[in-house]
């Protein structure tokens, strides 16, 4: 019995120190709910294609499906596309994988389905690309010069950061189990950027939601679909209801 209460204290100090080590990692926020405005997922297109797709490719999705959002074929060809794609193909990067490797330490991610595969215990995938993307902050202990409180020691240095300007994390300590565990209690913005923090924040929501209609572009129609299957099912089953009554009601 000794022996199993030494160890489940060990397990228990490793666990503590582990969390208190991991001080860096912050809650997510809560997305907004964009798939629906076509504002929205216009100006999240544009913001993925001059700031992301340099690096991230979308190889599952097609330029001329951005239709679905309300563009036309002429505007993603004029506003969209480099000069050497087409608007039938599928939305690549041009990045050297091999220098990729050599620049981040790892090829980075495809992003079509990003924003479904990062759904974890705090929150949908949603919520984690949109803390991910306003958590960035300047670290010259790095390769990169940037980290970030969601993904520490990321790879990926922070290409809005001309939109947000360069902030500092606001850590307070305290003591939890003999351990010292630092808690992020804010930011303190160090140089300005070209956005105020609140159009920041409505950028990245623009950003998330065309990362979240992309993962699954039926995505509404199907929930519309689902509503008005519901609806009959109800319906169908009021009419089933009455007639089992009528077949039995001289059934004793």
């Amino acid at each position: 019995m000794k022996k199993i209460i030494l160890s489940l204290a060990l397990v228990l100090g490793v666990v503590t120190g582990a969390q208190a080590s991991g001080g860096d990692t912050i809650a997510w926020d809560k997305a907004p709910n964009k798939t629906n405005d076509l504002a929205a997922l216009q100006n999240g297109a544009k913001l993925f294609v001059n700031h992301c797709l340099n690096c991230h490719s979308a190889a599952f999705m097609r330029y001329n499906r951005l239709t679905d959002i309300g563009l036309t074929q002429q505007q993603i060809k004029d506003n969209l596309l480099f000069t050497t794609d087409k608007v039938g193909e599928t939305m690549k990067s041009n990045i050297d994988p091999k220098q990729a490797k050599e620049w981040f330490g790892a090829n980075p991610p495809d992003l079509t389905v990003i924003a479904r595969s990062r759904a974890g215990h705090g929150g949908t995938g949603a919520d984690y690309l949109y803390t991910y993307m306003r958590t960035f902050y300047r670290d010259e202990t790095k390769a990169t010069g940037w980290n970030n409180l969601v993904f520490p020691n990321v790879g990926m240095p922070h290409v809005l950061w001309e939109m947000q300007g360069v902030r500092r994390p606001i850590y307070e300590e305290h003591e939890e189990h003999g351990h010292t565990v630092h808690v992020f209690k804010g930011w303190e913005q160090v140089t300005p950027g070209t956005m105020t923090p609140l159009q920041y924040d409505q950028a990245m929501g623009d950003l998330v939601g065309y990362l979240q209609w992309m993962a699954e572009p039926a995505q509404n129609t199907r929930v519309r679909i689902g509503v008005w299957v519901l609806l009959f099912l109800v319906g169908f089953m009021f009419i089933a209801w009455r007639l089992n009554a009528s077949f039995w009601k001289d059934i004793k």
